[in-house]
């Protein structure tokens, strides 16, 4: 039995069991956390989508040489071992988001990437077209969307179509500073979207890229909605609404914007995206959730969690002992703050299997289980079936 089969039929089993049985039931023999039969089957019956994810961190902490790494140079060091948290986390397609400073860069990584997922095809699939989104959903093999963070390998307009052949299906215009095609919102002057950044949006959009405005800044979000003909999206992005003055938070006016074109935002789970300061945890995630839905609609909202694969994200300082963005300029901008230990993660979402805590913290608020479907993947994967049938 396949992995969405296991849990659809632990899903069924529950409900089937009598009323006085029906409780909270645990995934699996490691872990003592429980979730609700409800949460068991959506999550099962769900293709479930996380449109930011790093894949793997937290083991480059420590692991000499570094794991991740390993695996990219040398994909068979991925073993049977590795394969159980990627399986069992309910998640089904995932986007990678990494960035690249340059063609060469974005040239590794895409053949890293499809070395990788080649080698490993009885449990990894790339994704292409809306068919390999329901082929994850209904197989054993988990999705990887091949994504990026900024834009600046395309030296050209014909890259974007070269990247789109090699697996790239998102791009994000520009990371946190000003590139040809528009500006970060650590920048010290938002310029907006230039005519080359127009051009950008263009071509993007007619081979079927997603064009992606995540970690711009205000001027620029909106120039880019501006631009697009066809739907735009936030990958990972929360609510201003929520978080008075914190600028790598969406705008009530953009997500109107947004969800005025069609698009969708995925919604962190980054502790200083999220609230103000701790505590934080997964309730304090729907809050952006329902901010969404009852601003502009529940179609217009999902996840981009921002997390690795065990939940604990980009750590506050890297394994090779660069500052990475905490060390940029501007940085405060971010109003960051970490768990002791250097953490960026929600409370009780540092784990795998966290699209399950989400599922059931979403009930817990007395959302339907159609509107659950939605966010879980159903938004993405419909906004992202339209660009690619370009």
């Amino acid at each position: 039995m396949d992995r969405r089969s296991a849990i659809k039929a632990m899903g069924a089993a529950t409900l089937a069991a009598p009323a006085v049985l029906r409780g909270r039931y645990t995934l699996s023999a490691q872990s003592a956390q429980e979730y609700s039969a409800r949460a068991i089957r959506l999550v099962g019956e769900s293709p479930v989508v996380d449109m930011l994810s790093q894949f793997q961190f937290t083991d480059l902490r420590t692991e000499e040489p570094r794991l991740f790494d390993l695996w990219m140079s040398d994909p068979t060091s991925f073993t049977e071992e590795d394969w159980p948290k990627f399986r069992d986390s309910g998640v089904d397609v995932l986007a990678l988001g990494r960035g690249a400073p340059d063609r060469t860069s974005a040239l590794e990584f895409m053949a890293q990437w499809n070395g990788f997922i080649a080698s490993h095809s009885e449990w990894f699939v790339r994704i292409d077209d809306p068919r390999d989104l329901a082929a994850a959903a209904e197989s054993d093999r988990f999705g990887i969307m091949i994504t990026c963070q900024n834009s600046d390998h395309f030296e050209s307009l014909d890259d974007v179509d070269l990247f789109w052949g090699l697996g790239q299906k998102v791009s994000q215009i520009t990371y946190n500073f000003q590139n040809r095609f528009g500006s970060g919102f650590l920048e010290n002057n938002d310029g907006g979207v230039p005519v080359e950044g127009e051009r950008l949006i263009e071509r993007m959009q007619e081979v079927g890229m997603a064009v992606d405005l995540s970690h711009c800044g205000d001027r620029t979000t909106m120039e880019g909605l501006e631009a697009a003909t066809r739907p735009v999206i936030f990958t990972h992005a929360s609510c201003r609404g929520l978080l008075p003055g914190f600028l790598r938070c969406k705008t009530d006016e953009a997500i109107r914007a947004l969800a005025a074109g069609g698009g969708v935002m995925g919604i962190p789970f980054i502790r200083f995206m999220i609230k103000e300061g701790p505590p934080v945890g997964v309730d304090d995630v729907v809050d952006h959730f329902d901010y969404v839905a009852n601003l502009v609609g529940v179609e217009h909202v999902g996840i981009g969690s921002d997390l690795d694969v065990d939940g604990y994200g980009s750590p506050r300082v890297p394994p090779d002992r660069q500052l990475g963005p905490v060390g940029q300029a501007n940085f405060e901008r971010y109003r960051a703050y970490f768990t002791e230990a250097g953490h960026v993660h929600i409370d009780g979402l540092n784990h795998p299997k966290r699209v399950f805590d989400l599922t059931d913290a979403l009930i817990r608020r007395g959302w339907s289980d159609d509107n659950i479907r939605l966010v879980l993947g159903g938004n993405f994967i419909r906004v992202l079936s339209d660009l690619w049938a370009a």
